[in-house]
């Protein structure tokens, strides 16, 4: 392969199985990810891999399988390039997820997002800002949560059914 050529893995990832299309695809993240390399001089895409219904919040690194496949790769040189469509992707544990960042450049592996640019560890202050990327992202997952409990909490006040094994009596 020639020296300006740079091998692309993709990460796609979506929290609930609901967010995957037709069960297979996450054709959103899918088709920004391949639009962005076509606009790279050099890039091939050389891999894709997918995380459907995996939470970036609830799910630690260790557990995450494709995050493993992509270290284990990194390691082996398999590809120069990880790009996802956003960050928040990758993870959203201000704990974790920046040491991966930090893993993959130790590896040589640039990790680029299409709508957030390449993230460096450079430096002391390129840490501090994945920090605050991936302590954000946290953050928003929390909301997220609060949002979801109290429409739950809301709907199950009014009476509607929320899935689940129905109660004793009652039919669905």
């Amino acid at each position: 392969m020639k020296e300006n050529v740079k091998r692309v893995w993709c990460l796609y990832r979506v929290s609930t199985k609901s967010q995957v299309h037709n069960g297979e695809d996450i054709p959103m993240q899918k088709n920004a990810c391949r639009t962005f390399i076509a606009q790279q001089e050099g890039w091939v895409l050389a891999n894709e891999l997918y995380e459907k219904g995996v939470s970036g919040w609830k799910s630690s690194i260790e557990d995450r399988d494709a995050l493993n496949i992509i270290k284990e790769a990194a390691v082996k040189k398999e590809f120069d390039i990880l790009l996802v469509f956003m960050y928040d992707r990758l993870g959203r544990k201000e704990d974790e997820t920046p040491l991966v960042i930090d893993f993959l450049h130790k590896q040589g592996i640039s990790v680029y997002s299409v709508k957030e640019g390449e993230m460096k560890s450079d430096d002391h202050i390129d840490k501090l800002l994945n920090y605050i990327t991936f302590w954000q992202s946290s953050g928003e997952s929390l909301k997220t949560s609060i949002r979801v409990k109290e429409e739950m909490k809301r709907l199950n006040e009014l009476g509607y059914y929320l899935g689940g094994m129905p109660p004793y009596g009652y039919d669905v």
